[in-house]
């Protein structure tokens, strides 16, 4: 199974009748692209949302292409870490397993500095703590799936100019919105590495790789920059940053397609990274992507990884 069409989102291929995937953020944008692929090919769908409303709305959505598709929506709020645990702990009531995870949800330089409720940066907090907390409460879900279940990190090309600021990981001294997102999709790029390095190590029955969209249009220009700025500029941001993701970049089914790729293809590997083979990986069918220095860095990832595990009250 090779070449651009496997990777579609409304292909329907591999089966994954019998399988359970949890798609975070997958009521909008890429994230709904990638729960509507999975739908294509049989998954059950858990589908966590911050808005029921939204939620209700993405399920009909998928259901109109997807007729037979089986979704659960979930309360999350990647905000707050006690609902992060609480939406774990929902899942189990619905599966004793987990095949696929797509940390995917997201949000991107709002131009004042901002707080989860557990008082982490709001990037750093949503985008990878969130995450981390997630993964590492659904742990037992994906070990329980036959051959082990797969968790793909959605990183971004912005993690190519990202350092981990561990003086000052919250932003709270100097606060730069592109700084705070590149470090925070950095941190995505360095779990999915330190989580496979782990679970070969430790015989963890997981698997784990990143991928990233390219430059996808989708609504996390609004739901970032845009929504933090007054009205009328928040809307010109908005068309600008989406006319250039349109002409240059590509849509979001063709962004979710690095990531259908990343979580099914039998020749994707842990600790690989997948991203769209065009210029500069800002679109084109699904491939291997160039990983950045500083995420090859082991000691950074150690390091990321126990300061998470702090911070969230996690172990794994």
């Amino acid at each position: 199974m090779t070449g651009r069409r496997a990777w579609r989102v409304n292909h329907n291929q591999p089966d994954l009748k019998g399988q359970v995937a949890l798609v975070t953020g997958g009521n909008s944008g890429l994230g709904f692209q990638v729960a509507l692929g999975l739908a294509h090919r049989g998954a059950r769908l858990l589908l966590p949302v911050r808005h029921a409303e939204r939620g209700r709305e993405a399920i009909s959505r998928i259901k109109a292409e997807c007729p037979t598709a089986q979704i659960i929506p979930l309360p999350l709020d990647l905000s707050s870490l006690q609902s992060v645990a609480e939406c774990a702990a929902a899942a189990t009531k619905y599966t004793d397993r987990l095949n696929l995870l797509v940390n995917n949800a997201g949000v991107m330089a709002p131009t004042r500095r901002k707080e989860t409720k557990n008082g982490f940066e709001l990037q750093f907090g949503v985008n990878h703590l969130g995450h981390f907390a997630l993964t590492a409460h659904l742990r037992h879900l994906l070990e329980n799936a036959p051959g082990g279940g797969v968790v793909v990190s959605v990183a971004s090309l912005a993690a190519c100019k990202g350092h981990i600021q561990f003086d000052d990981l919250q932003s709270r001294y100097r606060y730069s919105p592109f700084g705070a997102y590149q470090q925070s999709k950095l941190a995505n790029l360095l779990f999915a590495m330190e989580l496979a390095r782990r679970a070969g190590e430790q015989g963890w029955n997981v698997h784990a790789r990143a991928a990233h969209p390219g430059w996808a249009s989708t609504s996390i220009i609004a739901n970032g920059q845009a929504a933090s700025l007054p009205a009328p500029l928040g809307r010109i941001e908005q068309f600008l940053g989406g006319m250039v993701l349109r002409v240059m970049g590509q849509s979001a089914a063709h962004g979710a397609e690095p990531i259908l790729y990343a979580a099914l293809s039998p020749t994707a590997r842990d600790g690989d990274y997948y991203g769209p083979q065009g210029h500069q990986e800002r679109r084109g069918p699904p491939g291997p992507a160039h990983i950045p220095p500083t995420a090859r860095k082991g000691s950074t990832a150690a390091r990321l990884w126990d300061v998470s595990e702090r911070l969230t009250g996690t172990s794994w």
